[in-house]
């Protein structure tokens, strides 16, 4: 007979990585149906990285308007600096996959081989870079919609709440579900970015200047001197458009069997995607001559230059809208399965370990939607205000990640492991430097408020372990206990009256305890005493076999006078057992709990706060005779 120790699962322990191989025939099993195949998890996990290539190509031309026109020459190899640091990631999250198939991503790598707390370091900056990276995508979705239609400026935060509730409300229903909503949005905005790069590429003739009509130039005049410095603020901002790539490394266990393979295609299609995209944006940036334009998005500026001012255009701006308003859905597939495993390892309240029926991590899903509606409450739904804050988190966890597969080579020393420890440590140099000069560039920007909200997450975990650690020494987990053995059982059953409830109480009563007390609380007032008359008379002649105990109680409190009885039985019978059962009643509808006056749940929480006692809730249901 095997023996529960109580020890949590961690990430790294598991199931193990050892998958069935993947056939490709057949129906999925049960379980798998609300699993996600490659290609879904490619839109329910990709979104927040495509999305980002509405704002990344941009934040590295308006770091480098500031060196005006030659400064702007530097953009395509920026982005080609940053498209190399995507395939070091995109390289290192296939090998974090198939080492971790648990899921978790920077979190598990970080436990392993850098230890508890700079696992729970990088935790702490997954859940920040996932609770902003909704908030940012749903604003900046709006603050899309609100261009077109300035007229819905003044209510952009409600209708940024109602997008992030219809959001919430896909993921509730399953994280296939939402994959199949979201994957005609994904391809629709990336077949229009991949045909706006095509046809830019070969297009003739001078550039539209539609979009830019009426807005002045952004383009520093007369600078012509870029700067290492420069240089690595055009990188660091940049870099924002990797945000999203860890996702999938963290939701390996939402997808279907073989899980590890399919999530590392899927990585393989979002990098290359990804890469494509960026570096077709940044040709066209350079073939265009383009500059940034104040209130035109450069993304706008390329499609009013690849297609002209047509429907073309406006597919490109649409699908943009919609793309950017769903990119919350990478942080509801990524997060929850996060948290679920910070609450496997006691880091979290057990209950974000719980999946519902559909696989759904639902406790997650909704800590995460109030989390973001607050902050969309605290911006007012303006994407400026949470940009600053967003990115830094990532970076945290992309650098943590890849030192921690350096250790991981280097522990393991298989084939080539030198080529791959340089090339995981080459990945969080960068990627270290980026995060501290982001940090620094905008700390006043509201990046503080990261620094502060980061250790405090930590601190966090820290006590919930402790909390738990505590719980399981007083419970003894993983130790073996001592045999069973029966002890004398009293059971005390609070009345108020007689009536079919107290019957069944005191029935349920006398098969748990070798004696039954029933006990009532009276005061003094004139119209009580009346009715501890009425009761005592009419328990003697009910004469159920079970003593009636009167409490006289000088106020009309009810808790403290029985918690204070259960005390002095449980003084005057140190090797018995005490248990409260207290009789409820169970409405037939939810809005007939309104009804009730609480008296259980009074009863109850004075004998959670002052006994240690037994407490039993006897609900007795009250059927509907009408239905």
């Amino acid at each position: 007979m095997a023996i529960h120790t109580g020890k949590p699962t961690t990430a790294a322990e598991g199931t193990g990585t050892e998958e069935p191989p993947d056939t490709g025939a057949g129906a999925p099993e049960a379980g798998d149906r609300h699993k996600l195949t490659a290609l879904q998890g490619l839109a329910a996990l990709s979104l927040d990285a495509m999305a980002s290539v509405a704002y990344g190509p941009e934040s590295i031309v308006l770091v480098l308007a500031v060196a005006g026109a030659y400064g702007m020459g530097f953009t395509l190899p920026v982005t080609l600096a940053i498209a190399a640091l995507l395939a070091v990631l995109v390289a290192s999250y296939r090998q974090v996959i198939a080492a971790f198939p648990d899921g978790g991503g920077s979190y598990a790598v970080a436990k392993r081989h850098l230890g508890r707390r700079t696992g729970l370091v990088a935790a702490g900056s997954l859940i920040l870079d996932y609770v902003l990276n909704v908030a940012v995508s749903v604003t900046a979705g709006v603050a899309a919609l609100t261009s077109a239609f300035p007229q819905l400026h003044r209510e952009r935060t409600w209708i940024c709440l109602g997008v992030l509730v219809l959001v919430t409300a896909v993921n509730l229903r399953g994280v296939v579900d939402s994959a199949k909503a979201f994957l005609l949005p994904t391809a629709l905005f990336v077949g229009s970015i991949l045909a706006m790069i095509t046809v830019g590429l070969f297009r003739d003739g001078p550039v539209s200047t539609a979009s830019a009509e009426g807005h002045g130039s952004a383009l520093g005049e007369g600078a012509t001197a870029v700067g290492a410095l420069l240089l690595l603020k055009a990188f660091a901002a940049g870099c924002s458009a990797l945000t999203g790539v860890e996702a999938v490394a963290n939701a390996v266990p939402s997808f279907r069997a073989p899980a590890a393979r399919r999530a590392q295609r899927t990585e393989v299609a979002l990098g290359a995607l990804l890469g494509v995209m960026l570096i077709g944006l940044s040709i066209l940036i350079g073939r265009f001559h383009l500059q940034p334009v104040e209130g035109v998005t450069v993304l706008a500026q390329l499609a009013d230059a690849s297609f002209g001012h047509n429907l073309a255009f406006y597919v490109v701006q649409f699908a943009t809208m919609v793309l950017l308003a769903l990119a919350a859905n990478t942080s509801f597939g990524g997060l929850p399965v996060l948290m679920s495993l910070l609450a496997r390892d006691n880091h979290l309240p057990h209950l974000f370990a719980l999946k519902a029926d559909r696989q759904v991590h639902r406790h997650g899903v909704l800590a995460l939607a109030v989390a973001s509606a607050l902050l969309l409450v605290f911006s007012g739904g303006d994407t400026n205000t949470l940009v600053p804050l967003f990115a830094i988190g990532v970076f945290v966890g992309f650098t943590i990640c890849q030192t921690g597969m350096v250790r991981h080579w280097y522990g393991e020393r298989g084939k080539g492991w030198r080529a791959k420890a340089v090339l995981n440590g080459f990945g969080a140099l960068l990627t270290g430097v980026a995060a501290v000069v982001v940090t620094a560039t905008r700390f006043t920007e509201g990046a503080w408020l990261i620094v502060l909200a980061l250790p405090l997450l930590v601190i966090g975990f820290e006590r919930v372990h402790r909390a738990y650690g505590r719980i399981g020494e007083r419970l003894e987990l993983g130790r073996v206990p001592e045999p069973p053995r029966r002890a004398h059982s009293l059971v005390v059953v609070p009345v108020s009256g007689l009536s079919k409830l107290t019957c069944k109480a005191l029935t349920a009563a006398r098969s748990l305890g070798d004696d039954v007390l029933a006990v009532t609380v009276t005061h003094p007032a004139p119209e009580d005493r009346r009715t501890a008359e009425a009761l005592r008379r009419d328990w003697e002649l009910w004469s159920p076999g079970v003593e009636l105990v009167e409490l006289d109680s000088q106020t009309r409190a009810l808790g403290r006078p029985l918690s204070g009885y259960v005390r002095g039985l449980t003084a005057s019978h140190p090797a018995s057992q005490i248990t409260v059962l207290i009789p409820e009643t169970e409405p037939a509808h939810i809005w007939q709990r309104l009804l009730q006056n609480q008296r259980g749940s009074v009863v109850a929480h004075a004998m959670r706060r002052d006994t240690d006692a037994v407490i039993c809730r006897l609900r007795f249901r009250v059927t509907d005779d009408a239905s």
